[in-house]
């Protein structure tokens, strides 16, 4: 099959999002990460229109790219200025990209009632434009803006606009949907007219999610002979979004089987699609096709049960090939096969039908029909297995605690106090601590206490608290889950709490919380006593095989 271009525009489309931003420090991490991803061209930003577009651009002639053609992005000249005078092709050229992408109306509609121009200077923009970039010894790319709903109006007009670019030079005509309305088969139909019209010339695509058929309206167009596809990581960008890279790529070169240069880093997908996330402060769209922490996720006993035999059961491709990796969930729905297969994660086999399953799924279903829920709570799963084994071993012990809530008055901020009293290695500690609310407080005293005994403990940052209201119907008595995020900063884990009190059910969450922090450094505390034991075991081995030799 041939071989398809990759172009991302992150750093320019997707950074037009709602709430997506990136500075300059981002946007050159996320430009370093693509190239060593092998990603083609990347598109830096809007010369013309924004300064902390030119000054990475400025920044990235420091940079060496490995693989990756830096793009710069802009439009054709306007209309009361001729190419060598505009600001923005003089933009373009300021950048020091060798590349360079620029947009044309292929629309009427915004010729005349956008531009304000006529048809045929239009044409003339367009021609002018591409014509004086490559005489300046750059890589055109033109972006045909609107080209599917131009052509839906004026067919003969919107083919001009592109003869127009390909007899200036350009190198590569790109198909846009931009407001990404267009249908399937519409642009099935129109990308092979354009690629027969074009023979010699690289035809690419560019969609928009409006409809939700970015994806696919991006994989048919190659299909029907495109070469170059256009996307974002994550999908971001203006109103719905942008084509999502993390789908096409995996796509293309799984599905499709065709040539991308970013083919052979495909295990890092899932990688590169976390750091733009978290460089855009965003959080992970977990049902996110191939690298959402869902997207092999299993939870019906029937599905577990169907992966455990054969994994492409229920697995379309293998989670690894695009860096995801397999969770079995446990839930009201769950089997003896997803517990087997759970405990199996945390080193403990047992067969489907022992007794230790059933104790676990018994437990489990009893605290179910009492509102738990485990499918985000993995380490609160994982503690309740180490009790129902009785292997646990409380860390600390509870005595009690208060939580006092005072607002001055009418004005002033409510501000809570805890008082905690627990039992650590046989003493009895008593701490207070202050928060914005009496999660926050109680955490606090929590930590006062604990960061003495388990100095590890300052690692862990809560980074989600979620709340449900389980049964409304019963208003101010209703029962109440509580989920947490942590992190240590190498590990993620959630856990749960439920109770008619939010309270109560917040430490419970909380608790569980710090506990699996330190069954994870105990954890990791014995592997490594286990290393440093097997090594005078190694080397007397070898010396002994070496001993034998000389003899």
């Amino acid at each position: 099959m041939s071989k398809i271009l990759i172009y991302d525009t992150t750093l320019r489309d997707g950074a037009q999002g709602e709430g997506i931003s990136f500075f300059l420090p981002a946007k050159i991490r996320i430009a370093r990460a693509l190239n060593e991803f092998k990603i083609d061209y990347i598109e830096g930003g809007f010369a013309a229109s924004n300064p902390k577009d030119m000054e990475f651009f400025q920044e990235m002639k420091k940079e060496k790219l490995s693989h990756a053609r830096l793009v710069a992005f802009g439009s054709t000249r306007r209309a009361r200025f001729t190419a060598a005078k505009d600001p923005g092709l003089a933009a373009l050229l300021e950048a020091g990209t060798p590349a360079v992408t620029i947009f044309g109306k292929s629309w009427p509609l915004h010729v005349e009632q956008v531009l304000k121009t006529t048809l045929p200077i239009n044409l003339d923009m367009i021609y002018d434009s591409v014509q004086f970039l490559k005489k300046a010894g750059k890589e055109v790319i033109y972006d045909a803006e609107h080209f599917f709903d131009g052509y839906a109006e004026d067919a003969d007009y919107t083919l001009q606009t592109l003869q127009a670019a390909a007899d200036a030079g350009a190198d590569a005509l790109v198909l846009c949907d931009t407001n990404g309305g267009t249908l399937t088969s519409t642009v099935t139909a129109i990308t092979k007219l354009i690629v027969e019209r074009f023979p010699k010339m690289r035809v690419g695509i560019h969609t928009h999610n409006d409809a939700d058929l970015a994806v696919a309206n991006s994989l048919v167009a190659v299909e029907c002979g495109a070469t170059m596809v256009q996307g974002t990581i994550n999908g971001y960008g203006e109103r719905t979004g942008n084509a999502n890279l993390c789908s096409i790529i995996p796509a293309l070169a799984l599905k499709m089987n065709h040539k991308l240069s970013c083919g052979v880093r495909l295990h890092k997908l899932r990688r590169i699609s976390q750091l733009v996330d978290d460089v855009a402060n965003q959080n992970p769209v977990k049902n996110q096709p191939y690298v959402g922490a869902s997207a092999f996720a299993h939870k019906a006993g029937m599905h577990v049960d169907g992966v455990s035999k054969l994994t492409s059961s229920f697995e379309h491709i293998p989670p690894e090939s695009v860096g995801n990796e397999r969770r079995i969930l446990i839930s009201e729905l769950s089997g003896a096969s997803n517990v087997r297969l759970k405990t199996d994660e945390m080193g403990l086999s047992f067969q489907k039908d022992s007794p230790a399953v059933k104790d676990i799924l018994a437990r489990l279903e009893n605290m179910e029909k009492n509102g738990y829920a485990f499918e985000s709570a993995d380490a609160s799963f994982k503690l309740l297995v180490q009790k129902v084994l009785k292997k646990h071993t409380p860390y600390f012990e509870l005595l009690g605690f208060n939580v006092a809530v005072q607002k001055k008055d009418v004005s002033s901020k409510a501000m809570t106090l805890a008082t905690i009293k627990i039992s650590v290695k046989g003493q009895t500690e008593l701490a207070a601590g202050e928060g914005a609310g009496p999660v926050d407080a109680l955490n606090s005293a929590l930590r006062t206490v604990l960061r003495r005994f388990y100095p590890s403990i300052d690692s862990v940052t809560l980074q989600d608290y979620n709340v449900r209201i389980l049964n409304p119907e019963t208003a101010t008595r209703a029962t109440t889950r509580v989920l947490i995020e942590s992190s240590d900063g190498s590990n993620r884990w959630g856990t749960v709490g439920v109770s008619e009190n939010i309270i109560e059910a917040s430490w419970e969450a909380l608790l569980d919380s710090v506990e699996y922090k330190l069954l994870l450094d105990e954890q990791k505390k014995r592997r490594s006593s286990a290393g440093k034991k097997a090594r005078p075991v190694a080397e007397k081995k070898t010396r002994s095989a070496a001993e034998k030799e000389k003899k």
